[in-house]
């Protein structure tokens, strides 16, 4: 937190957000006593020293949305591949609080999976984010993608409406089913170029059953194409930055 204000009280939702994890979690360290914590008429408040040694003492658990948090940046264009699809709904929606957090304007594309618009809203209140407000809010759009347009241009034509109000965009992607590799990562580098010229995040996910199709070759490109990889299983979670060499 680092404010420098010795003794401040923050409350539960506020260390919640902070750390990355949801208010029950919070609650249950200070019932065990691993948080030391006060109550201040019918809620509960945390030091923010009594924080900070909690992180000292390495307790801090290392959440989906605390990991992205540290790991990306602007611009970022990053590529993940996910196994199943419920851990790629867990990465859209703490890709999403990370931005959310950081007074982005947010933005789902959707078209490269299965579920409806609805049904992905759903995912993501489920997995943490409060979509329907942020919504309300202008400050999240779920956007058809069209098949036959490049994802830059469908990108580039939903900035330039100005529905951001000048906030820096967060933009989601997915692929859950084969496609063209070639075509693909052609459009990821557009979008890598785009996030660069315009202080963009790019994060798009691929289901592991379809990157497992990629040759070799293909794995290595696609991954180059981006300036970050991120890998979510059932073991973990990994992440990886691109360091382009130079040449001679």
């Amino acid at each position: 937190m680092g404010s420098g204000r010795r003794g401040e009280l923050l409350g539960v939702a506020e260390v919640a957000g902070y750390l990355g994890v949801g208010t029950v979690t919070v609650y249950r360290w200070c019932r065990e006593g691993r948080l030391p914590c006060l109550k201040v008429g019918r809620s509960w408040r945390i030091r923010e020293e009594a924080l900070e040694d909690f992180l000292s003492r390495g307790t801090r658990p290392a959440t989906l949305v605390g990991q992205l948090r540290g790991f990306l940046g602007v611009p970022d264009c990053v590529i993940a591949v996910a196994q199943t699809p419920e851990l790629l709904h867990q990465l859209d929606a703490a890709f999403m609080q990370v931005g959310e957090a950081r007074g982005a304007m947010l933005i789902k594309f959707h078209g490269g999976e299965a579920e409806s618009a609805g049904e992905l809203r759903a995912g993501l209140e489920r997995n943490g984010l409060d979509a329907t407000r942020l919504e309300g809010e202008g400050r999240l759009l779920m956007v058809a993608e069209d098949p036959v347009e490049e994802r830059t241009d469908g990108l580039r034509r939903v900035i330039e409406r100005g529905d951001g109000d000048g906030r820096t965009v967060w933009a989601s992607f997915n692929w859950t089913e084969q496609l063209d590799v070639d075509r693909a990562i052609a459009q990821q580098e557009a979008l890598t170029e785009l996030a660069d010229a315009r202080q963009l995040v790019i994060k798009t996910a691929v289901l592991e059953s379809v990157a497992d199709a990629w040759e070799a070759g293909e794995r290595r490109r696609a991954q180059a194409s981006h300036t970050g990889a991120i890998s979510l299983s059932e073991a973990g979670l990994s992440l990886a930055r691109v360091t382009p060499l130079s040449p001679g």
